[in-house]
């Protein structure tokens, strides 16, 4: 253990700081920051981002024209796709009419189809467990606004939404064992499947609307996501797809009405929702790339980036306008310390905003797919390597929210801990220190990951991104904490530049491709 401790201190004090660099990143950063202004403009100006949304489309164009204001080189988009058609909510209100008359707090679902106009009737539970059971509501569901969902108990709060990590929850991350390696699967897809049937039928029947409730969130706070088909994941998106008009209830209300119909008094609805699908390019979405180019070691490249789009009931800021605000920042940042210090990196600098992410890190994919290795339709498991995989010293990916970083998920690489706890040293007045093994997901580092790239998620404040915002109708700037921003951009630059300026790329964890793992596993077989 001594050893150990010895060596790793070692490799911490071997790995350079430039201080000058650090003090300017900080000055920038922190005493001159920009990132609520470019928050502002991506959440209130141009929000929400749904993938395929016109409004992607404007915040797209907007963050390209930023970026080539601060004087970023080689700014561009790069198409991906095909993702589908898009969609635009119009308008939306909801009515209850009888035992009494109130507003009902609903969303509506992404890719849910309109409704003619303003519809009423009356609504129904629909309890079915089995094919048997369902089979029974064949014709009595058309014209009807059909429940889901049971009631769903609440609990009064008696302790914030929100919180910061403690020492011990740091702690518990820093000693966090490495990650044990997830196995590839190929899963068993055939049978019968009782929630295909239910949508199946429900598309038959034609009801006026669909009706949930989220398994989280009160007080008004609605968790929404994408519309439901008896097709495949992103079947919504599909051309010709038959879509029944959904929206999802706060749970207070969706309870009251659950529990009149409980008690035997009919509840009547009104709904009227216009969406419209949008499709004006062949379902082709894009990145956005910008560079600061390199000096000596210029054809490699430090990665930095975030995803722009959202979802649609709020206007996306902790998810993740927080994110493209601070990597927007952290570039503006840099392109700011090289006019002031004069020294340029060694690595060019490339910032990316994805498309895509909240349908399955789609835009990084793709991205990768492209530049740095052959994939598999509809996977992130490369079969082969691109020579541009070797040309990436690092990436850095900012998606949890409006905390400040603590520290860095390692994705299981031991050898960058001292390098990553060297350049975190000057930051630790901001409390940011925390080095865990352990991995992150849902987002899009996993597609650098994927390719046996250096890429890494901040750890960062939970705040009340699970338990108010991510996903919900109060994803609004409100929720952002400036103080916060300015500090994980200024983080971030400095790990950027830092990595920019190194003689050697980061240092690259075991991996093995796809075939690689299946030619191991024959050769076990053939030995036994």
């Amino acid at each position: 253990m001594f050893l150990f401790v010895l060596f790793a201190l070692a490799g911490w004090s071997q790995e350079p700081v430039n201080e000058e660099l650090v003090e300017s990143i900080r000055k920038h950063g922190l005493d001159k920051s920009e990132v609520m202004n470019i928050a502002e403009m991506i959440t209130d100006v141009y929000g929400p981002r749904l993938t395929g949304s016109p409004m992607l489309d404007k915040a797209t164009d907007w963050a390209v024209g930023q970026l080539k204001e601060w004087g970023l080189e080689s700014v561009h988009t790069e198409e991906w796709g095909p993702f589908g058609r898009g969609w635009e909510l119009q308008h939306f209100e909801m009515h209850a009419h009888n035992p009494n008359y109130w507003t009902v707090l609903a969303v509506p679902k992404a890719w849910s189809a309109s409704t003619n106009g303003a519809v009423e009737g009356e609504v129904i539970y629909l309890e079915a467990n089995t094919k048997e059971e369902l089979d029974k509501y064949k014709g009595k569901l058309k014209g009807k606004f059909v429940l889901l969902d049971t009631l769903r108990a609440t609990e009064e709060w008696f302790d914030a939404p929100a919180r910061r990590y403690e020492s011990d929850d740091l702690l518990d991350m820093a000693n966090a064992p490495a990650p044990t390696p997830r196995p590839r699967r190929n899963y068993d897809r055939t049978g019968f499947s009782f929630n295909k049937y239910l949508w199946e039928v429900l598309e038959e029947e034609g009801p006026l609307a669909v009706l949930d409730r989220s398994y989280k969130g009160d007080l008004g706070t609605v968790f929404v996501s994408g519309a439901r088909t008896s097709g495949d994941w992103g079947s919504n998106r599909q051309e010709g797809q038959n879509v029944v008009p959904q929206a999802t209830l706060a749970v207070e209300h969706y309870n009251r009405i659950f529990r009149l119909l409980q008690r035997g008094i009919p509840v009547k609805l009104t709904m009227d929702l216009k969406a419209r699908y949008y499709n004006p390019d062949k379902s082709m979405e894009r990145n956005v790339i910008a560079e600061i180019p390199g000096t000596d070691l210029k054809d490699e490249v430090v990665m930095f980036g975030a995803h722009l789009d959202s979802w649609h009931a709020a206007t996306g800021a902790t998810d993740n306008g927080a994110g493209t605000a601070v990597m927007m920042e952290a570039a503006r940042i840099l392109q700011e310390v090289i006019k002031e210090t004069g020294i340029r990196p060694r690595r060019t600098l490339r910032i990316a905003l994805w498309t895509g992410e909240e349908q399955g890190l789609l835009g990084s994919i793709a991205y990768a797919g492209e530049h740095f290795a052959d994939f598999p339709e509809g996977t992130y498991n490369p079969q082969s390597l691109k020579p541009g995989q070797e040309k990436i010293a690092g990436y850095y990916n900012l998606d949890n929210g409006t905390g400040k970083i603590r520290g860095v998920h390692l994705q299981g690489n031991h050898d960058v801990a001292p390098i990553f706890r060297a350049w975190l040293e000057p930051f630790k007045d901001l409390d940011a220190g925390t080095l865990t093994l352990s991995n992150t997901g849902g987002t899009d580092h996993l597609a650098f990951d994927a390719c046996g790239i250096p890429g890494f998620q901040f750890i960062q404040d939970p705040m009340a991104y699970f338990t108010r915002t991510h996903h919900s109708n109060m994803d609004n700037l409100d929720h952002l904490v400036e103080e916060d921003l300015s500090q994980a951009a200024t983080v971030i630059a400095s790990f950027v530049m830092h990595t920019s300026m190194r003689d050697e790329q980061l240092p690259r964890k075991e991996f093995k491709l796809e075939t690689e793992e299946k030619d191991k596993e024959k050769t076990k077989k053939s030995k036994k």
